[in-house]
């Protein structure tokens, strides 16, 4: 019997182990040793190479402190997740951070009224 090779789905699966795995600050390294595999092994989910199995979702989604839903559309939540793959970079992750260590609310949506006044303007 002829295993199913990796595909689409599997590519955007490991899109979305790699955005979690990053915005933890954990390592492949760490996340390998944590599900007992290599960190080549963490490479090979994350690229999309190998399939992940349900019984290994699952230890990922523990490890990276998530529900399994997290990695799949159909939940409610597929735009969020689509915009947060957007920040799959290093400077988006180091917006993001910075703005999540603002403490005031106001200023909170202070800064998103800016942002969203700037990205109007540029889609002029």
């Amino acid at each position: 019997m002829k295993q199913r090779s990796a595909g689409k789905s599997d590519i955007e699966l490991g899109k979305r182990i790699r955005l979690r795995r990053v915005e933890q600050k954990i390592s492949q390294a760490d996340l390998g040793e944590k599900l007992g595999v290599s960190f080549q092994q963490v490479q090979k989910y994350e690229k999309g190479v190998n399939r992940v199995g349900a019984a290994r979702l699952q230890q990922i989604a523990t490890a990276l402190d998530v529900p399994v839903t997290f990695f799949y559309d159909g939940d409610g939540k597929s735009r969020e997740v689509e915009s947060l793959l957007f920040l799959d970079s290093a400077f988006s992750l180091r917006l993001l951070r910075a703005y999540s260590r603002i403490k005031s609310q106001t200023v909170q949506r202070q800064m998103v009224v800016l942002m969203e006044s700037i990205a109007d303007e540029d889609d002029k």
